[in-house]
């Protein structure tokens, strides 16, 4: 069990670096738009949440507050990365987006780092 959930954690590393990864991509080309990586990296970090909130065999479980804190967070940077997506997907290299929901994106992937990070 402890591969299964260092494999999960793992994966929800990786979709962490998608997802603010693309952002950083965009921001420096200018551009807020919802690209494919961060389409990738929200859904994946919303699976492996929640297959690593399981107890996966552990002996002492996570916070419940913490991973509801987190639950919510990461369902909201869901949405609003992948509403926009799949509306205009169509659109040439991803869609367009206001600077504030962009922003708001990359704030609340940080704070999801952060209570991850900071919250024991």
């Amino acid at each position: 069990m402890e591969t299964l959930r260092l494999i999960l954690r793992y994966a929800h590393l990786i979709g962490f670096a998608l997802l603010l990864g693309g952002a950083v991509a965009q921001y420096f080309a200018g551009k807020f738009k919802i690209n494919a990586a961060m389409a990738w990296g929200a859904g994946i970090q919303v699976l492996t949440g929640v297959a690593l909130s399981a107890p996966l065999g552990r002996a002492v479980q996570p916070d419940a507050a913490k991973l509801a804190v987190k639950g919510v967070v990461a369902v909201l940077i869901a949405v609003m990365v992948l509403v926009p997506f799949f509306r205009k997907r169509k659109q040439e290299g991803g869609a367009v987006v206001a600077s504030g929901h962009f922003h708001g994106i990359v704030l609340m992937t940080l704070a999801n780092a952060a209570v991850a990070v900071f919250w024991r």
